[in-house]
């Protein structure tokens, strides 16, 4: 049996367990190494991580990468990029084993591949997971537009996680400075609620069955609108919710874990 867990999902700390009977995977480690371990219980404990997985170098995905991975001595894999400025700026311990990887690599028996996201940071990235049963499963969260690489990357995934971080107009008439809500709306900085509906119905047509809209903004948007552009744009496309997918919201606490 493999399973996909959202731990942590927004602002304030990103995590996912991916796994199966031969262990599994972290990607990210975007809160206390405390609450990681606690929120890992849930799928089996955290000594099934065999490595972690970190997608940009940003607090709310590393907080707790130092402590976490450096007391279980486990790997950590991330972009060229994001490798060196996590040792540049000593935000892992030096007992911790980064490994730059430009590809794929094989883990706890799962296939793991890197591709590259647009976000405010050089090397950011987003990984597919090839499970022990052959379905794939992807993470792709902090990007401002989905690009070729991006929308080739998650075709034909079984179970999709995808930014679904603002509504336009909430962002717009909030109280956010000018400038940041123009970084978020830039093609360096998170996904709207529209983008990532109209993602969603490219990746239906695709094969996919099973969305998890993730990272959502505290300040600008509610899991309501998420939801309701989601299902709107899918219905739109011809497809029913509950019948031809499934679709989940994630919290901040993470959401019920998917067995696939």
């Amino acid at each position: 049996m493999s399973v996909f867990a959202p731990l942590f999902s927004g602002s304030s700390g990103n995590a996912t367990f991916i796994g199966g009977d031969g262990g599994g995977i972290l990607i990210d480690a975007g809160v206390s190494a405390k609450a990681l371990t606690a929120a890992l219980d849930n799928c089996g404990g955290a000594d099934r991580v065999a490595a972690v997985f970190i997608t940009h170098e940003h607090i709310d995905h590393i907080k707790g990468l130092r402590v976490f991975a450096s007391r279980r001595r486990i790997p950590v894999f991330a972009s060229a990029e994001t490798a060196a400025a996590l040792m540049q700026d000593d935000k892992a311990a030096q007992s911790v084993d980064i490994i730059p990887f430009d590809m794929s690599v094989d883990i706890a028996d799962m296939h793991i591949e890197r591709f590259a996201t647009s976000h405010d940071c050089i090397g950011s990235s987003g990984y597919t997971v090839t499970l022990p049963n052959g379905k794939r499963v992807a993470v792709c969260t902090d990007l401002g537009v989905v690009t070729d690489e991006v929308r080739s990357a998650l075709c034909g995934c079984d179970l999709v996680m995808l930014e679904s971080n603002h509504d336009v107009r909430m962002l717009q008439n909030g109280a956010y400075p000018y400038s940041l809500k123009q970084r978020i709306l830039s093609d360096k900085g998170h996904l709207s609620n529209s983008c990532c509906a109209d993602t969603l119905c490219e990746l239906i047509h695709s094969g996919t069955t099973r969305f998890v809209l993730a990272h959502l903004s505290r300040d600008n948007n509610r899991p309501i609108l998420a939801h309701h552009a989601a299902v709107e744009a899918l219905s739109l496309a011809g497809a029913a919710e509950h019948v031809d997918y499934i679709l989940s919201v994630n919290s901040p606490c993470g959401n019920n874990i998917e067995v696939l």
